[in-house]
């Protein structure tokens, strides 16, 4: 009897531990549905924004996941779409500039333990990166992968030049969501395959590149 209620005490320590996971994943997964849901709403710019706002500083679904089911379902619409998508993400960055700035001390522990992306090597990582270079930092992660949400906050608290940080925003998001948007108007579905499995790659590339652009103009002139 006691080594039946042992193996069942173990069955259901297991079968805890594997609902724990799940539903973690889970509510990933609804937070990303949730947002796809948006794309037939009419709704959907205001959606957008928002969203696009809110990934800058602290939700973890980029607004990548709403903007190309719009500008495939109305193609004539994608650059407009950029548009807001671009000035809403960096009214978002904006937003995160202030929680950094003002609120840091205060907030700090919370984002560490509950927004993804966050954590205290990578943030104080960031700000080293801040003391050397300034706009390169904030544009690279406004057009690449990189979690947007830690150069925003970081920037605050580093109180980088706002001019600055401004321009590297909207240069980054600006060529982010207009080279999104361009590829649905121009190619349509067939695009949207290969860039979800590329794109994290070509951004990468594209910004070497353009980097590479700037040194080589610098040092010629």
């Amino acid at each position: 009897m006691e080594q039946q209620s042992s193996a069942v005490s173990a069955s259901e320590r297991e079968a805890a531990a594997s609902t724990t996971v799940v539903s973690r994943w889970a509510i990933h997964r609804r937070m990303y549905d949730w947002v796809l849901s948006f794309a037939h709403s009419r709704h959907s710019t205001t959606a957008l924004a928002s969203l696009s706002i809110a990934e800058s500083s602290f939700f973890p679904i980029p607004p990548d996941v709403l903007l190309i089911p719009l500008c495939l379902g109305k193609r004539s619409k994608a650059l407009w779409f950029a548009t807001v998508c671009t000035i809403a993400s960096v009214l978002g960055g904006l937003f995160g500039y202030l929680i950094g700035w003002a609120f840091w001390g205060a907030l700090a522990d919370l984002f560490y333990r509950y927004i993804p992306g966050f954590t205290p090597e990578q943030f104080n990582k960031v700000a080293d990166l801040y003391q050397q270079y300034n706009f390169w930092v904030v544009f690279i992660a406004a057009f690449t992968p990189i979690p947007y949400k830690i150069i925003t906050i970081a920037g605050g608290v580093c109180a980088v030049n706002l001019p600055m940080f401004i321009i590297g925003s909207a240069v980054g998001r600006g060529l982010r969501f207009f080279l999104v948007a361009g590829m649905m108007w121009l190619f349509g579905e067939p695009i949207v395959k290969f860039m979800d499995k590329y794109f994290n790659l070509l951004s990468i590339i594209f910004t070497i590149l353009l980097i590479g652009g700037f040194a080589v103009i610098k040092y010629a002139m």
